[in-house]
């Protein structure tokens, strides 16, 4: 999807929820008029554009299409399917590996749906025994269960089963023994059905279809072990005596047909032309105005933007406009939720309940029933994390409200495409974080609206994913030479770093797994390492939710807030030996955010380039991090209130890093407007925002990336920033911001150049992390050490 950029606009200044007249609002240029015609909002709205509407191209039904298939989707008002549906369909019918990457709601399930529900009414024998079979991979539970009802109301007899955490063990027995389309998640595939891949050996067998859905959520270390469960997957089916073509579908990813092939291991043929029918999209960029508060050293800050969410999302829902909220973290979400519902009380106490949260974490019961209050209407708003972001239905929605910038515009148009799906006309709105990308983009739309989505970004040959999976893999059958090649140039290096620690053994057959462990647990797909840690309420003992270990020390410290489903929680303890936390309700007015410190050692530089006299490069490299402290902030304006010390334990990261120096002699030129004194806060400020900017070059979050700046490093002898990876062996990200060094740091020398402040704030060169309390920070010295470092550098893209 792309836009068709306007001039910025700016319309009288707006506050506060405003009951417009009823009707429902499904025109979007009108209801972002009645958004910013609100009094108090000067300014907010930096930039307004259209995606215009698209004509639908039609194709007629393949020959082969079995007929029940196509009277089901006749009775659901489908006469004829989208042309990229055909062709997807017929490339999967070839037998070709392929991935569809067409918009938001252009119809991928009827796609892998003609040939996956063809084949298996095709193979099924006179008694209906099972004869082919097709395997689902989504994301999410959510997701899955969403697909199975949908395939359940067209219709067509199929056995159609979930299997996942929710499925009782003899659900899981007759899904095994019987079912025909069967619906998982990585998550049940890399601990459940290939470790016991032996009891499905019949289902293996006459698997025909493999469907990987929304396929751009795998990126980053995710993407990387759930690439090593597909070629564990395709392994195991060969040999069951199975071959099934791969189907993969995303609406938002750029150079498919490369990411499709890391992820499967072998080619795949690309569909990209999309056919479907498109109402017109108003998109909004929308920056929360400057308080009167101020931040960490005088800095001055800008109104949340979870508050400025939950104002928009209330005049939304008072004017009939039915809206969903996207919020970066649970905290938000729930933030989101409560302020809009207090808002509709004091407007329409009609409408109080209209207003729900949806995040990770709920129950599954919980999660079913607010998807179905959505689609229905009893919601007219929701606030919810990108659990929603994905390709469940909620048709009907008129509006999408996104939280800051989701990381990247893959994501941003994903979450956009989650209104207007019924053809209609659609708003979306992006409202900026006091962050240095999001103030960025709002001031810079042609970076946002003006380029195609970025390319998925994982590493499958990072040891610390690999050598697991080489162990999963071995357990299920003994690795030998022939499937070296199927696993990666790095393989052969990895199973020796195996033997020589006593995980496998070689034999003269193979590599063998013989400890007695299910080697499966020896990966966490979706933790970013460590063990997970409870989060327990003192009072009763139930279990309030779980964090990762390695985000634990961040966001389960004593003190930190909690919240879930409107209540509010602060922890009193973290107990790391045991993994848990316990926690105490308490209704407080702030936020907490944890600071941490950082050293870093250079242990391998693998790649350099030279620009003139500076020097970038790319390695391995050793973190040691500690959170110190934490800062208590007032929800409703963003004012920090104090700091409290923390004594936590330091934690050491092995992983890849992107660093720039600039020598002595360079340093030197500019002595007369950089002085010595000034050159620790100029890498420093200069560290802040580049961190800031990455996710606008990588598929990252500002928090899967950390940085290191020094006026002269032990190892390089002179100055040197760093932005490493989060994660164990790196995720690719640094690896990518290595590529794009050039773009990427010419962005974020505009970024500090470009906000409005004097000498530094949240918007440019401040870091919300900061382990030093963002002292020092000099943004002119981050100006003239950046204008240094780019003198010669190459004209990125």
């Amino acid at each position: 999807m792309s836009a068709v950029p306007e001039e910025p606009t700016r319309g009288p200044v707006t506050a506060g929820p405003v009951r417009a007249d009823s009707g429902r609002g499904r025109d979007p240029a009108a209801a972002l008029a009645r958004l910013v015609a609100a009094p108090g909002r000067d300014d907010r709205l930096t930039h307004r554009a259209v995606v215009p509407a698209r004509a639908a191209e039609e194709a007629p039904w393949p020959g082969w299409v079995d007929d029940a298939v196509v009277t089901a989707y006749a009775a659901r008002g489908v006469q004829r399917p989208w042309s990229h549906q055909v062709a997807a369909a017929e490339a999967a019918r070839a037998g070709e590996h392929v991935v569809l990457a067409t918009g938001t709601a252009s119809g991928k399930s009827l796609a892998y749906l003609m040939p996956a529900l063809t084949a298996i009414r095709e193979g099924r024998g006179p008694r209906g025994q099972r004869g082919a079979s097709v395997l689902y991979i989504a994301p999410t539970k959510a997701l899955a269960h969403d697909q199975w009802a949908s395939i359940r109301e067209l219709g067509v007899d199929v056995r159609v089963a979930t299997h996942d955490g929710d499925s009782s063990p003899e659900e899981r027995e007759w899904t095994r023994d019987h079912a025909e389309y069967v619906l998982t998640n990585p998550d049940m595939l890399h601990r459940s059905l290939l470790p016991g891949h032996e009891r499905w050996t019949p289902f293996w067998r006459t698997l025909r279809y493999v469907v990987v859905d929304e396929c751009h959520h795998y990126r980053g270390v995710f993407g990387a072990h759930v690439a090593q469960i597909l070629r564990r997957l395709r392994r195991v089916c060969a040999a069951a005596g199975s071959e099934p073509v791969v189907i993969l579908a995303s609406a938002t990813v750029a150079e498919p047909e490369v990411t499709a092939r890391r992820l499967v291991g072998a080619e795949v043929t690309a569909v990209t032309h999309d056919g479907s029918p498109r109402g017109e999209v108003v998109l909004g960029l929308w920056e929360p105005p400057l308080t009167t508060g101020t931040g960490e050293n005088g800095a001055p800050v800008r109104r949340p933007a979870t508050a400025e969410t939950a104002d928009l999302l209330t005049d939304l829902v008072l004017s009939d406009v039915r809206t969903l909220a996207f919020v970066r973290s649970r905290r938000g979400v729930e933030t989101v939720a409560r302020r809009a519902d207090e808002l509709l009380a004091e407007v329409d106490p009609s409408l109080v309940g209209r207003v729900d949260s949806y995040r990770g974490g709920y129950l599954p019961e919980e999660r079913r029933e607010l998807e179905r209050s959505l689609r229905s209407g009893g919601l007219l708003g929701m606030a919810a994390t990108n659990a929603l972001e994905l390709g469940i239905d909620v048709s009907g929605l008129d509006a999408v409200i996104v939280t800051g910038y989701p990381g990247t515009r893959a994501a941003f148009w994903q979450q956009v495409g989650r209104a207007g799906r019924d053809g209609g006309g659609a708003l979306g709105l992006l409202v900026a974080r006091d962050d240095p990308l999001d103030t960025y983009l709002v001031h810079h739309p042609e970076a946002l609206l003006g380029r195609p989505v970025e390319g998925t970004v994982f590493d499958t040959d990072n040891p610390y994913v690999l050598g697991p999976h080489l162990c999963a893999a071995a357990q299920e059958r003994p690795l030998t030479t022939a499937d070296l090649p199927l696993f990666g140039p790095r393989t052969r290096e990895v199973l020796a770093d195996l033997v020589a620690q006593g995980l496998l053994r070689r034999r003269p057959a193979g590599w063998f797994w013989t400890d007695r462990a299910r080697a499966a647990d020896l990966a966490d797909i979706r933790s970013s390492g460590g063990r997970t840690v409870q989060l327990v309420e003192e009072a009763t003992g139930r279990v309030v939710g779980t964090v990762d270990g390695a985000r634990a020390h961040g966001t389960a410290h004593t003190g930190a807030v909690y919240l879930h489903r409107g209540e509010t929680f602060v922890v009193t303890d973290l107990d790391l030996d045991q993994h848990v936390a316990t926690l105490r309700r308490d209704e407080v007015e702030w936020t907490t955010s944890a600071r941490e410190t950082t050293d870093i050692t250079i242990t391998a530089e693998r790649e350099h380039t030279m620009w003139g006299p500076c020097r970038v490069s790319v390695g391995e490299v050793e973190v040691t991090s500690q959170v110190v402290s934490y800062l208590r902030r007032r929800t409703r304006t963003g004012e920090v209130i104090d700091e409290t010390p923390l004594d936590l334990p330091p934690r050491t990261l092995a992983t890849t890093a992107v660093w720039w120096q600039v020598p002595d002699a360079t340093l030197l030129e500019a002595a007369d407007v950089l002085g010595v004194a000034d050159l620790p806060g100029a890498a420093h400020a200069a560290e802040h925002c580049s961190i800031g900017l990455l996710p606008l070059f990588a598929t990252c979050d500002r928090w899967d990336i950390g940085g290191v700046s020094t006026a002269r490093h032990p190892d390089t002898g002179v100055l040197t920033v760093f932005v490493h990876d989060g994660h164990p062996g790196g995720a690719g990200f640094a690896e990518r911001g290595y590529r794009t060094a050039a773009t990427w740091l010419r962005a974020t020398r505009d970024a500090i150049a470009a906000c409005e402040c004097a000498t530094g704030c949240p918007s440019c060169v401040q870091s919300p992390k900061c382990g030093n309390g963002n002292d020092p920070l000099d943004k002119p010295g981050a100006l003239v050490l950046l204008d240094l470092l780019l003198a010669e550098a190459p004209r990125g893209d």
